[in-house]
Order: C-alpha cells, then sequence, then structure tokens
C-alpha cells in the first residue's frame, strides 16, 4: 500500500487559497457581509494565519479584485496568444474568449457588480483598475495593429488606440448582457455580434476576423 506524499503548501499556494475563501464569501454574502471570520473558515484557517498575508479585510477584498480582473484579462490573453495563428484569427480568439465561458459567467459579474462601487471612492481599487485597463487595452492595441498591417494597411498608434477603446466598450456592454441575461442569447451569438462589429469597424471583410476554434465547436 502506498502512502500520499505530503505536499506542504507554499506561501503562493497558501495566499491564493485566502483569496479564493474571499471571493466565495463575497459571492455569497456581498463585499460588507463577508467578514474575516468567515473567510477564515471557509478556508478551514485561523486568523492568526490570515494576518501573516493581509493586514486586514481592506487588502484581501482589494486582492481579490485583483485577481478577478487580471484573472479575465489573463484568459482572454492566453486566447490569442498562438504561434501558428494569423493575426486576425488571434484578434478573433481574443474577442470570443471575453464573451464566452468562463469570463462570461454570472458569478463573476456578481463579483465585479460587488468591487465597482470602491473604484471612485477608495484609491488601491482605482489603481488596479487602471492596472487591468492598461494591460486589456495594450494587449488589444497590439492585436488591433498586427491584424490591419497583416491586411496591408499602416494604422497609427492613435488610430489603434481609438479602436482598441471602442472594441472594449463592445465588449464590456456585451459581457455585462451575456452574464446577466444569459438565456436570452444563442451560445454564440454575443461573440459572433462582437466580431461582426469589430469587423466592420476595422474595414475587413465579412468574416475577416477568421473562425476561431470557440466559434467551430459544435
Amino acid at each position: 500500500m502506498s502512502r500520499r506524499a505530503f505536499h506542504r503548501a507554499s506561501e503562493a499556494e497558501r495566499r491564493q487559497d485566502l483569496i479564493s475563501a474571499t471571493l466565495d464569501c463575497i459571492t455569497e454574502l456581498g463585499v460588507q457581509g463577508a467578514t474575516v471570520r468567515q473567510i477564515a473558515t471557509r478556508a478551514g484557517v485561523t486568523g492568526g494565519l490570515i494576518r501573516h498575508y493581509f493586514d486586514g479585510k481592506d487588502q484581501m477584498v482589494q486582492a481579490a479584485y485583483r485577481d478577478t480582473m487580471m484573472g479575465m484579462t489573463r484568459t482572454a490573453i492566453e486566447a490569442a496568444e498562438s504561434l501558428d495563428a494569423d493575426a486576425r484569427t488571434r484578434l478573433g480568439r481574443f474577442i470570443v474568449a471575453n464573451l464566452t465561458p468562463p469570463v462570461t459567467d454570472p458569478r463573476t459579474l456578481s463579483l465585479w457588480a460587488g468591487f465597482i462601487g470602491h473604484v471612485r471612492l477608495d484609491p488601491t481599487f482605482g489603481a488596479i483598475h487602471r492596472e487591468n485597463y492598461a494591460v486589456f487595452r495594450e494587449a488589444l492595441e497590439r492585436l488591433v495593429s498586427d491584424c490591419l498591417r497583416e491586411a496591408g494597411r499602416a494604422p497609427t498608434a492613435a488610430e489603434c488606440r481609438a479602436h482598441s477603446i471602442a472594441i472594449n466598450g463592445l465588449i464590456d456592454g456585451l459581457w455585462i448582457e451575456g452574464s446577466l441575461a444569459a438565456d436570452m442569447f444563442d451560445d454564440r451569438e454575443l461573440a459572433e455580434t462582437a466580431l461582426r462589429a469589430v469587423e466592420a469597424m476595422l474595414g475587413l471583410p465579412p468574416g475577416g476576423l477568421g473562425a476561431t476554434p470557440t466559434m467551430q465547436e459544435g
């Protein structure tokens, strides 16, 4: 009979477990309702251990907000990072990833709604928002620039910036609708809508962003 190997969680793993427990408690109770004691109970640790990683609840909630937002952005960027795909396909994958699970998800929307009211009131929340927005926009600008150059055009930095701002706004609006009322749309409807709108915005032919693996499934 083999004995199961003992695994001692690393500092990073323990911290991530606490962030996950914080997110679970916020989902169930809201930001105000979640307490350090409840988070400790959910994570199966003592309040003293929590204080080893975080100064208090505010810092835990801030870390949970960063984890949520950066996780969504990372998912979309990873979907677009493929060395064997052309620029149009990478942009298409980025858009689709933002408008399909796991990014489009009722739980994530609930978390975002609980966090967003703090952005203008809490400087740390505001900084996290700007940090994530910058990462997202920079990735989108690169994808737009590569796509237009691949189409034989020479876009300026200002043009790519303007397009990325508009595309980000389009994605945000459809993401909220898709997370809030997914049953009102077909599985691929919002992603298809976004792809066609971005093609028109960039002056690409219909279907110019190419078929992505996500869109081909089913």
